[in-house]
């Protein structure tokens, strides 16, 4: 138990860190570059993936000690899914809602986490068991 509280710790610091970085290259983006919100979206993601990848590689999940190379292939596809819903969220609640751009995005970036925590801790930075030896 003690190390599923260390892993929410670390996750909800990671990813508020990781969540803040995606808020304000998004917002400086609209603001600065007047880019269009969905769109600055994808910038404040990008950015953000590498806190988060980092993030939870050295702290939230380092105790399951995966290899590099497997644990970020993973945590990508993981940040992707997670993008996608970000995305489709996002944009659903910008031409359905009256709220305003950053705080629909905010509603979002929490919204997804959970499942973010879920398929990190399970998949993405499991470390896979030994193959068996050949018998050969």
């Amino acid at each position: 138990m003690n190390t599923l509280l260390t892993q929410l710790s670390w996750f909800v610091i990671v990813g508020c860190s990781a969540a803040a970085t995606h808020w304000a290259v998004a917002v400086l983006c609209v603001e600065l570059l007047g880019l269009a919100p969905l769109l600055a979206n994808v910038a404040g993601w990008l950015v953000a993936f590498n806190v988060s990848l980092f993030g939870h590689y050295h702290l939230t999940f380092k105790h399951q000690h995966a290899p590099w190379k497997q644990a970020a292939l993973r945590f990508f596809g993981v940040a992707l899914l997670g993008f996608i819903l970000n995305e489709l969220a996002y944009a659903l609640l910008l031409h359905t809602t009256g709220l305003r751009y950053d705080v629909a995005l905010a509603v979002v970036l929490v919204g997804v986490a959970a499942l973010t925590f879920l398929l990190s801790r399970f998949w993405a930075f499991r470390r896979l068991p030994p193959k068996p030896a050949s018998p050969h």
